[in-house]
């Protein structure tokens, strides 16, 4: 019972929560007055109440645990949300920074140490681990301003492999020099050790997630199991000699393409990591700072200043060189300093295990935890102030022509009525749209019944899209309407909200008679010119490996060329995944042109296709992780080909299990209202019906003469 008797440090489980969660919630408010980054305002925090502060708490196995939780978690963002397609593309420059900013420090660090501060020189290789290796601290900050896909910053990480994994190949070597273990035998098996571990997860992991996200579909048990990926790869190169956050780095990497960066998912990981177990970790690297032995020992400032200004200046150099290199501005400069400074997991594992082997004294101990908040601090003002200026930059030079599509004519519905497609068809919509725009996306069930069942399923289902959306911190407007009948309740609200899109999930056919897409689909494509997407998602789309897509004749004069093609950069970029475009030669140019115009890079393939028959070699080539995109037309569009008559049976005979999207780009031209008006859309008149069937062939006729004029201007 409480006796109203506190004693120092506390050791109330439940108060020493509420006072870490106090400090998490008000750093951030309290230093962005100051424009300071709220992870100097945590590791302060952490001196203050640590045990070389006030002693409010101690550093106890809590500390310890959700520390180490924090290190992993801090190393699995970096990785989960690098742009690998970035990553592989800048693999030169990754490279040579990688290279530059392990061996910059180590060389010049290693000669410092033993001449200035007097160490051996297998001691100051030792000491020089510290300054080669970094941890990525800032990278919250890089996330939080959406550029971790900016080429520098997946330089800096892909140089952070390097620096990381040769300052541990280095750490080996001399410590188990000065402990003994130089036999050939130990190196050839830990060489093996780590081939088999690294093919292990590389072959492994990405057959275990995409089993257990297409079997099971609930984003707890999805969440629980890839943090389990992590710290099960964390436990094993620990176990082998590396250090875990290689290990939650790599399972990182593994695990990137599976997981979008727009999704419940992600969302919910980046959110336990950066509410809690990160600034746990940042406070507890606060609580092993200690000034005071500073202030008492005035000669170990002059160790420390000298370790810190060594730590800085060579990974500056090492900035400064790769920025001569590759033309790199002073704020990309700026920036992967800021990002490669920091001092902490390698630093604190090679002090402390110099310090249980003799070989540093209280001076380097001392020394090192203060270059720890030294170099932090510094990381988090570097990274903070350029993240900040190249945001603005961006902003600046961005294409008018990719923003005119990708912003002002974003406005995308999701007509929904089955409870089991409602939360992939939300997904499906968050995965094409810009990711950079807040733009809402509409929800509508459509009432054509009076009855208290429909109304209460109405609530019920607009529900479950509304939690899909927040689940990925999205925003969505559910509409709930009576109408007719649902097709014009659908064609009402599209004009209605002024909607450039529709995503819809197939039609199940209710008998043989039955057509493939439906008659609400079918009065749909005659009622509205607006792009309308068609999807069937069997498996969940995180798991696909390539998207195929189909590209008619003449796609490039539709009006919505352009806009298709974005959503499918989007997509890709989302999932992770190439494109495949199988198009007529006349074709590829105008797409290779618009995806070459993205800010944003898509790794793409071209096949060139002469006929329908190319086209239904198709089934032999998309696989089951495939996405499989058909990119229909309207009856009256240039692009309409007499041979997507037989699409359907086309799909249904060789597409049954796969995940599917049929594409209506958006076309000019005044829609069919025959679906608004006041009578059932399905029992037209005879005469009606012939007055369609003429204008159809009207139409027909006139879309020849349209394609007799371009093929003759295009051979003119």
């Amino acid at each position: 019972m409480f006796d109203g008797v506190i004693t120092l440090p506390i050791e109330n489980p439940v108060l020493i929560f509420f006072i870490v969660l106090s400090i998490i919630l008000l750093a951030p408010i309290l230093l962005n007055k100051f424009r300071i980054p709220h992870i100097i305002g945590l590791i302060i925090a952490g001196i203050i109440i640590g045990p070389h502060g006030l002693n409010l708490l101690a550093r106890d196995s809590s500390f310890e645990i959700f520390g180490q939780v924090g290190i992993l978690y801090l190393m699995f963002l970096a990785g989960i949300e690098m742009d690998i397609f970035s990553l592989i593309r800048n693999r030169k420059p990754g490279t040579i920074f990688g290279l530059l900013t392990f061996g910059v420090p180590m060389i010049l660090g290693t000669i410092a140490s033993h001449y200035i501060l007097n160490l051996d020189w297998l001691i100051s290789m030792l000491l020089s681990s510290m300054f080669a290796s970094h941890t990525l601290i800032s990278y919250p900050i890089v996330s939080r301003y959406g550029i971790n896909r900016y080429a520098p910053v997946t330089v800096a990480v892909a140089g952070s492999i390097f620096a990381i994994l040769g300052s541990l190949i280095v750490f080996a070597i001399v410590t188990g020099s000065l402990s003994g273990n130089t036999s050939t035998a130990y190196w050839v098996r830990f060489v093996i050790m780590v081939i088999a571990y690294a093919l292990f997860v590389i072959f492994v992991y990405p057959h275990l997630i995409r089993w257990f996200f297409k079997t099971y579909s609930d984003n707890v048990m999805q969440f629980i199991f890839v943090l389990a990926l992590v710290f099960f790869s964390s436990f094993i190169a620990e176990s082998i000699g590396l250090l875990s956050i290689i290990g939650a780095f790599f399972a990182g990497i593994i695990l990137n393409r599976y997981i979008p960066s727009v999704s419940p998912l992600m969302n919910r990981l980046e959110f336990v990591g950066n509410a809690l177990f990160i600034p746990y970790f940042l406070i507890g690297v606060g609580m092993m700072i200690d000034l005071g032995v500073i202030i008492e020992h005035p000669e170990m400032l002059l160790v420390a200043v000298i370790m810190c200004f060594i730590a800085i200046s060579t990974k500056w150099i090492a900035a400064w060189l790769i920025q001569l290199i590759f033309h790199y501005t002073p704020t990309d400069r700026r920036l992967i300093v800021g990002i490669t400074t920091a001092k902490a997991a390698v630093s604190l594992a090679a002090v402390i295990v110099g310090r249980q082997l003799g070989v540093f004294d209280d001076s380097i101990l001392n020394g090192t935890i203060i270059m720890i908040l030294v170099t932090c601090t510094v990381s988090s003002i570097l990274t903070e102030r350029a993240a900040s200026n190249i945001v603005i930059q961006l902003q600046d030079q961005e294409l008018p022509e990719v923003s005119e599509v990708t912003t002002n004519e974003e406005r995308i519905l999701i007509p929904v009525a089955n409870p089991a497609t409602v939360e992939r068809l939300v997904n499906m919509a968050l995965l094409m749209k810009n990711p950079k725009k807040n733009t809402p996306i509409y929800a509508l069930y459509v009432n054509d019944d009076s009855k208290a069942s429909n109304q209460y399923a109405s609530k019920r289902i607009l529900e479950q899209a509304t939690k899909a959306a927040s689940a990925a911190d999205a925003q969505l407007i559910p509409i709930s309407r009576y109408d007719l009948n649902i097709a014009s309740g659908i064609l009402n609200t599209v004009k209605e909200n002024n909607i450039s899109e529709v995503v819809l999930g197939l039609h199940h056919k209710a008998n043989i008679v039955d057509s493939f897409f439906g008659s609400k689909i079918e009065n749909m494509l005659r009622g509205t010119h607006k792009m309308i997407w068609i999807t069937k998602c069997s498996t969940p789309p995180d798991t696909t490996s390539r998207m195929i897509v189909s590209v008619p004749p003449m796609a490039e004069y539709e009006t919505g060329f352009a806009l298709w093609i974005d959503r499918m950069a989007n997509i890709s970029q989302q999932i992770g995944c190439r494109i495949c475009f199988y198009a007529y030669e006349s074709t590829i140019p105008h797409i290779r042109a618009l995806l070459n115009r993205r800010p944003q890079k898509v790794r793409q393939e071209y096949n060139t296709v002469e006929s329908w028959d190319d086209m239904l070699s198709l089934s032999n080539i998309v696989n089951d992780d495939d996405l499989f995109v058909v990119v229909s037309a309207r009856r009256a569009s240039v692009s309409f080909n007499t041979d997507y008559e037989k699409l359907p049976a086309f799909l249904s005979q060789y597409f049954a299990d796969n995940n599917l999207i049929v594409l209506y780009p958006e076309q000019f031209g005044t829609a069919n209202p025959a679906t608004t008006t006041f009578h059932d859309p399905l029992a037209q008149s005879a005469e009606s019906s012939s007055h369609g069937l003429l204008g159809m062939r009207d139409g027909m006729e006139t879309v020849k003469r349209w394609k007799r004029k371009i093929v003759e201007k295009l051979k003119s």
